[in-house]
């Protein structure tokens, strides 16, 4: 639905970020200024020690200086909710107390149809939670006893029974004056193909109920009591409130157990979610009835940056893993990762927690191993490495799985793990006394390079001028704090190396509203601005020496930040090109450095004909600069 001009200005106005956010995290009222609208807290959205999650109150406005989440109140509930845009501008308007404008009719239809179908959907769970009570759940209970499930954990996740009749929740709901269409359309009874009166869905099975990150009822789930049955579980079918692929089981209790602190546990179904949250593991999921998707894969790191697979020990629990590799490499992010504990003798979670006791799978959880180790044992697990045609065979497998691998930074440090189990796997043997050789279990000697390799950029400078570059941004900032706001998010982004650069950009940015910036950030970083503006190159930079020209100032701010992006896309390079070493021949790479050190030199040479002077043909050079940055011509091109 649209919204009427100035309704979202006036709701982030009546609505304070500090009290959103406030009921999420813990505020670090050492480093907060409450009256000044500071707030600093551990971020919820990745697990960290230090407050570096930052709200101001003034300006609306969070940023986490660790993962680097930002955004607003309705930002910030839709992250940390899980909700749509239009449901979480519903619920800051209730809190606000601002009505909701008329909304278009279509989707006020489909959002009340949505609503009458929860509805429906929570008229169920009772009814089929006053079954298990009956006579006729006499079987349910004594299968749950023998689970060793206790009435007060049935009570907690709503597990109810339903009878074994075609009809008993149809004629329940129709009693109660539900249209039919609602309860097919929930869900809960599908209509014979040959016609007639529709039946239950869930008949004779173990019924649990399926509730999304808001507590809504949007589905259920039913194990079978005759184990001759077709399916043993049993879900709902797809509606208008249950997506498979985008739910998962106990999502909402788990996600704030995890924001207490607790790990992300995933297994494989109910009764595993059920014995695991028993047994102290609280924050604990599992998919529905499919195979882990992107979906699901995305709201588990929202709701911890590393959950656990705690799949069963079994072969289709380990090839379940695997699938879940294969789905997780290109999505893996710095930070945000998965571990695996392998649960040995093919038992699954509720078999080890009713069996050795939740201390014996505590101890699988601590031994969770990473993914890359799982991706190894994957590839070389009972094959035999006896030729190097199969080395190779190796070799090609496991570069195609690191090259769907998206982030530059986890590929490389994927691909340097990946060389050490290697080398452990084909380390040469001890050679007999007497003879030369290496040392059983020494790394080879180190492969030199050709002259013009050694004259690349693997020898050039060792970033001093980048640092430099990053003093004369800050410089800048602080002396034009007019000019922060036009390139706030380039700014944010920087990955600064300098000696107290990140601490002032951090203090830039958190006084950029504040009309004594410089004093602001001398009273909190003193020795750290009277270094940088001590500088000889910060002194004799344009935007510095000229401090009352803003139009030096933005030019100058612009071609430095796109010359430090050009540099450090060079780096990028140079670090891929370092990870093709193996398999490339020392010529290849020594063209793609070349490249890519012409390209730098190119906009070294630039800058120093222009003198560090700006002059009249400003724009030419960062036209220029521009398209060397466009073309990317320090990357080879292929095919």
């Amino acid at each position: 639905m649209s919204l009427p001009n100035g309704f979202l200005d006036e709701l982030r106005a009546r609505v304070s970020l500090s009290h959103v956010v406030g009921r999420k995290v813990v505020w670090d009222m050492r480093k907060s200024n409450q009256a000044k609208g500071d707030f600093w807290a551990p971020c919820p959205f990745h697990q960290e020690k230090s407050a570096s999650f930052h709200v101001d109150d003034r300006k609306g406005f969070y940023y986490c200086f660790g993962c680097h989440a930002k955004g607003d109140a309705l930002t910030f509930l839709r992250e940390s909710e899980n909700l749509s845009f239009m449901e979480a501008v519903e619920l800051l308007a209730r809190e606000a107390g601002m009505p909701m404008p008329a909304r278009d009719p279509a989707a006020a239809q489909k959002a009340d149809r949505r609503s009458q179908l929860a509805e429906v959907m929570e008229q169920a769970v009772k009814f089929y939670r006053m079954q298990l009570s009956t006579s006729g759940g006499a079987g349910a209970r004594a299968y749950l006893a023998k689970r060793m499930l206790p009435e007060a954990s049935q009570a907690r996740f709503e597990i109810g029974y339903a009878p074994d009749g075609r009809h008993a929740l149809w004629q329940h709901l129709r009693g109660k004056g539900i249209a039919p269409d609602l309860i097919v359309d929930a869900g809960l009874a599908a209509r014979p193909e040959g016609g007639g009166e529709p039946y239950d869905r869930f008949r004779g099975r173990i019924i649990f109920p399926i509730r999304d990150a808001r507590g809504r009822a949007i589905s259920l789930g039913g194990r079978a009591m005759d184990p001759n049955a077709r399916a043993k579980y049993l879900n709902g079918p797809e509606t208008d409130l249950f997506d498979k692929g985008r739910s998962l089981y106990n999502h909402g209790p788990a996600r704030d157990a995890a924001a207490r602190g607790k790990p992300l546990i995933v297994a494989e179904g109910y009764m595993d979610v059920i014995a695991l949250v028993e047994g102290g593991f609280e924050a604990a999921v599992a998919p529905l009835g499919t195979a882990v998707t992107e979906e699901q894969l995305r709201m588990m790191w929202r709701i911890h940056p590393e959950p656990v697979i705690a799949l069963d020990g079994d072969a289709a629990g380990l090839r379940a893993a695997m699938r879940v590799i294969d789905l997780a490499l290109p999505l893996l992010e710095a930070g945000q990762g998965l571990r695996f504990a392998v649960l040995e003798g093919g038992k699954d979670p509720d078999e080890i927690i009713r069996g050795p006791g939740p201390a014996v799978l505590q101890k699988a959880l601590n031994a969770a191993l990473p993914m890359v180790a799982l991706l190894w044992r994957r590839e070389t697990e009972g094959k035999v490495f006896d030729s190097p045609e199969r080395k190779a065979a190796l070799d090609k497998t496991l570069r195609a799985a690191l090259m769907r691998i998206k982030d530059a930074s986890i590929r490389a440090h994927y691909g340097e793990e990946v060389k050490r189990l290697r080398w452990e796997l084909f380390g040469t043997r001890r050679p007999a006394p007497g003879t030369p050789g290496r040392r059983f279990g020494a790394p080879p000697p180190p492969m030199m390079p050709l002259p013009t390799t050694r004259g690349s950029l693997f020898a050039l400078d060792d970033g001093a001028g980048e640092r430099l570059r990053e003093a004369v941004i800050l410089a800048t900032l602080i002396l034009h704090p007019g000019l922060i706001a036009r390139f706030e998010g380039g700014i944010e982004r920087l990955d600064l190396h300098g000696p107290g650069h990140a601490r002032l950009r951090d203090l830039i940015l958190r006084h950029a509203d504040a009309p004594d910036l410089r004093e602001k950030i001398a009273a909190d970083a003193g020795a750290d601005l009277d270094a940088l503006f001590a500088l000889s190159h910060v002194q004799i930079a344009p935007p510095v020496r000229n401090a009352g020209d803003r139009e030096i100032a933005e030019t100058c701010l612009a071609e430095e930040l796109a010359k430090l992006e050009a540099a450090r896309g060079v780096q990028r390079e140079v670090r891929e090109a370092a990870e093709d070493l193996e398999g490339l021949a020392d010529e290849g790479v020594t063209w793609r450095l070349g490249q890519a050190a012409q390209a730098r030199n190119r906009a070294g040479r630039i800058a120093k004909d222009d003198g560090n002077d700006l002059g009249e043909d400003r724009a030419a050079l960062s036209a220029h600069l521009q398209s060397l940055i466009d073309a990317e011509i320090w990357v080879k091109k292929r095919g």
